[in-house]
């Protein structure tokens, strides 16, 4: 089932479209200074505050949390907001099967990608992870959506 959701979300969190700049530069600091913040400071709290989790499906929900706090305050993380790809654009408009057999979606349009890199050395040597989530723009807000089952 972990597989499922890990590959569910990997697929979501490609499948983005383009939208008109929904954001001014200062909107785009913000959101990653704040980002930055809370993932340094281990608040899961506020990082979950950051996600649009409305008519969201109930394990694909739980399982962004749980990407979101897994490297909490890693101290090589390099956080920032990076423009989609032609691709991301095409996958945006395709509907993906939920973990409950749903057909689901992103509920906005997002215009860019939080991209999260953490490098990790140890006395065995080095690597390097990375996760993106879709930002998206709601009420003069950005957020990070949740996919939701389509209605």
């Amino acid at each position: 089932m972990k597989t499922l959701l890990v590959a569910l979300a990997l697929t979501f969190t490609r499948l983005i479209g383009t939208a008109s700049l929904a954001s001014t530069p200062e909107q785009e600091k913000a959101f990653v200074d704040a980002y930055k913040k809370a993932y340094d400071a281990k608040d899961g709290k506020t990082l979950q505050s950051f996600l649009y989790t409305k008519d969201a499906d109930p394990q694909v929900l739980q399982f962004y949390i749980m990407m979101m706090t897994n490297d909490l305050g890693e101290k090589n993380a390099t956080i920032e907001l990076v423009n989609l790809t032609p691709e991301d654009v095409k996958k945006a408009a395709a509907t993906q099967p939920l973990p409950s057999g749903q057909d689901g979606k992103l509920p906005l349009k997002p215009f860019k990608k939080l991209v999260i890199k953490v490098e990790t050395s140890d006395a065995n040597g080095s690597s390097t992870s990375s996760s993106q989530s879709f930002v998206a723009e709601k009420d003069g807000k950005l957020v990070i959506p949740v996919p939701a089952p389509v209605k």
